[in-house]
C-alpha cells in the first residue's frame, strides 16, 4: 500500500467512526424530533436527492483539476454539516444539515479515483474495497459508542462527538499529496461526457439502478421496524448496525478477493438473506446475522465501481466512478419513501416487496452484467 492510500484509509476510519456514532441512528432521532414514518421515508428522500445532484460536478472537476482539492472540500463540508446537525434546535434545520451531509457522497467518485491512481500493485476492485474495509473498521467503533452514548446522554449527543471527531480526518486528508490529472487525447479531452456515457455505460448504470433500488429497500426503517415492531433497545441496535460494519470489512477482505462481477453477484445473496431474517426472524442472534450479511451492500457498491472502471478510459474514470455513485444514490432517492409509505400501511410489507425485487435483480446481475478483462 502506498503511502497516499495508508494516509487516506486512516483519515477513511477515522471518518467512520463518527459517522456511524450518527449516521444509522438518524431515522431514530427523526423520530425523536416529531417525524412519523412518511415523513422520515420523505426526508431520507430529500438526502437522496442531494446525494445524487453532487456526484456528476464532482467527478467531472476531479477529472479536470485534480482529485486532492475535490477530497479537502468533501470533509470540510462533511464536518461542517454535522456540527449544523449537532446544534440544530428544530426538525427543519437539522433537515437542512442532513442534507449537506448528504450531499458529500460526491467524495465517493474522486475517492475511488485516487486509489485507482496510488494503487501500486493492487488490483483496482482489491484497493477499493480495502478502502472501504478501512472506513468500515472505524464504523465498527461507531455504532457501539453510538448506542452506548445515545442510551445515556442522548441521540443528540452522539451528533456533537461525532463532529469533533470529523475535524481530526479532515486534518489527516491534507497530508495526502496531489495526483496529476491523467493525460489525455486532445480531441477527447477529460471529462467529455461524450466519452463516458456511451450504449454499454449507460446499459450497466441501468442495471445498477434497479440493482441498488432493490438492494437498498428493506433498510431505511430497519432500524425502526426492530424499536418499534420487535421491541429491541438502541444499545442493541448499535451493535447490530456495528456487525454490519463489520461484515463490511469481512465481505471486502473475501469477496473483494474474487472476479468483481462474481463477487458484486454474491453480494446481492447476502442482502437477500438480510431480507429474510429480519422478516421472518425472532430474537437479536438471528438479527445479528442479518446485519452481518448487510454488509455486503457496501461491497457490492465498491465492486460496482471497479466493473464500471474497464468500460471508460483512464482520463474519465474520475466522472465514471462519479456517474456510478450517482445511480446509486438516486435509489436512494425513491427507495426510503416507497419504504416509509409500505411501512405507515404495514410494516412487514416491505420486506417480501424487497425480496421479490433482489431475486429478479439477482438474475438480471448473471445475464447483463459486464465481464471485466
Amino acid at each position: 500500500m502506498s503511502r497516499d492510500l495508508l494516509v487516506l484509509s486512516l483519515a477513511m476510519a477515522n471518518w467512520g467512526v463518527g459517522e456511524g456514532m450518527f449516521y444509522s441512528f438518524q431515522p431514530l432521532y427523526l423520530q425523536q424530533l416529531g417525524a412519523d414514518p412518511l415523513t422520515i421515508g420523505g426526508i431520507l428522500g430529500i438526502i437522496g436527492v442531494a446525494m445524487t445532484i453532487a456526484h456528476l460536478p464532482a467527478g467531472y472537476l476531479s477529472d479536470r483539476i485534480g482529485r486532492r482539492p475535490v477530497l479537502i472540500s468533501a470533509w470540510l463540508l462533511g464536518t461542517f454539516s454535522a456540527w449544523i446537525m449537532a446544534l440544530a434546535g428544530s426538525l427543519s434545520v437539522f433537515v437542512v444539515g442532513a442534507a449537506l451531509y448528504g450531499a458529500t457522497t460526491f467524495v465517493a467518485g474522486p475517492l475511488n479515483s485516487y486509489a485507482t491512481a496510488a494503487r501500486g500493485k493492487l488490483s483496482i476492485g482489491r484497493a477499493i474495497t480495502m478502502l472501504s474495509a478501512f472506513y468500515n473498521l472505524g464504523s465498527v467503533i461507531g455504532p457501539l459508542l453510538g448506542g452506548w452514548v445515545g442510551a445515556r446522554a442522548g441521540l443528540h449527543a452522539n451528533f456533537s462527538i461525532a463532529a469533533c471527531i470529523f475535524i481530526l480526518s479532515a486534518f489527516l486528508v491534507f497530508f495526502i499529496r496531489p495526483q496529476p490529472t491523467e493525460p489525455h487525447d486532445p480531441e477527447r479531452p477529460a471529462g467529455r461526457l461524450k466519452g463516458v456515457f456511451h450504449t454499454r455505460f449507460l446499459s450497466y448504470l441501468a442495471l445498477l439502478f434497479f440493482v441498488f433500488f432493490s438492494l437498498g429497500l428493506p433498510q431505511p426503517l430497519s432500524q425502526n421496524f426492530l424499536q418499534n415492531e420487535r421491541h429491541v433497545n438502541l444499545v442493541h441496535i448499535g451493535q447490530l448496525i456495528s456487525l454490519r460494519s463489520a461484515g463490511i470489512v469481512v465481505f471486502n477482505l473475501l469477496i473483494g478477493q474474487l472476479n468483481a462481477r462474481l463477487g458484486f453477484i454474491l453480494a446481492q445473496f447476502c442482502v437477500a438473506a438480510f431480507t429474510v431474517l429480519i422478516w421472518q426472524g425472532s430474537g437479536i442472534p438471528l438479527y445479528m446475522l442479518a446485519y452481518f450479511f448487510l454488509g455486503s451492500y457496501g461491497t457490492a457498491r465498491s465492486l460496482a465501481a471497479a466493473i464500471g472502471r474497464h468500460l471508460v478510459e483512464t482520463a474519465n474514470m474520475g466522472i465514471a466512478y462519479s456517474a456510478i455513485e450517482a445511480v446509486t444514490a438516486l435509489s436512494v432517492i425513491l427507495a426510503p419513501p416507497l419504504a416509509g409509505y409500505l411501512y405507515a400501511i404495514n410494516p412487514v410489507w416491505v420486506y417480501p416487496l424487497s425480496l421479490s425485487l433482489i431475486l429478479v435483480a439477482l438474475l438480471s446481475s448473471s445475464l447483463f452484467a459486464p465481464r471485466p478483462n
